[in-house]
């Protein structure tokens, strides 16, 4: 849908000054947008991603509408087709979505691993000494790649 659009902003601060003369709920697709009158000028609400913003359910948009402080408006629904197969796809939300999920995994487990040392029973092993065993065993890994680098 090429058209012009108006953001929500914009939108919200015409209807505050008492400039919007009509609101339109027009049915697309699957969904609903909303074109606005002021002036001798009409737009559709864009999406923050600069489309048009397609409202799912009518009584979202219906609910979106009276918060914004317009009770009157009329419906076109022509080009409304409940069983369309039409989609907006968002792929930032769904890459959002996927990093969200990775990163309560991963700090699922991490308490996991931490509860898991607390609740070990054994002795905590001195800093001092694991660092002086790390070191002895670096120590060996390189003078058996040395040995090998010799060959």
């Amino acid at each position: 849908m090429a058209t012009e659009t108006i953001d929500q902003k914009t939108l919200t601060q015409l209807v505050e000054a008492g400039a919007v003369r009509a609101a339109h709920v027009v049915g697309h697709g699957n969904g609903w947008t909303l074109a606005a009158k002021y002036g001798l000028t009409e737009r559709f609400l864009s999406a923050k991603r600069g489309d048009v913003r397609v409202f799912r359910k009518l009584e979202t948009l219906v609910s979106f509408l009276r918060d914004m402080g317009i009770s009157r408006f009329d419906v076109d629904a022509a080009g409304f087709d409940p069983d369309s197969i039409e989609r907006t796809t968002r792929p930032d939300r769904s890459a959002a979505l996927k990093e969200a999920h990775a990163a309560r995994a991963y700090d699922k487990w991490f308490r996991e691993q931490v509860q898991e040392s607390m609740d070990d029973p054994r002795p905590n092993v001195p800093h001092a000494q694991v660092q002086q065993e790390m070191a002895e065993k670096k120590a060996a890994l390189r003078r058996r790649l040395a040995r090998g680098a010799k060959s």
